[in-house]
């Protein structure tokens, strides 16, 4: 739950920052970017093997804005 609120939190800053990007998140720090889900995956559970990470899509700035 808190990578999930981390997300609502930094949403707009984040598709500004990694726009078309996934992100992957470990608690409230963005652990690995990619541009793909698995590329995002592999990349955090090489640094953090016993984590459980949550992967997300970060849209452009104008998609945030359509979907606030």
């Amino acid at each position: 739950m808190e990578a999930y609120e981390f997300l609502l939190k930094h949403s707009k800053e984040l598709s500004e920052k990694y726009p078309v990007k996934y992100l992957a998140i470990i608690g409230n720090e963005v652990a690995a970017i990619s541009n793909s889900t698995h590329e995002a995956y592999k990349k955090v559970k090489a640094k953090y093997p016993d984590k459980k990470v949550h992967i997300s899509y970060m849209p452009t700035p104008e998609e945030v804005n359509i979907l606030i």
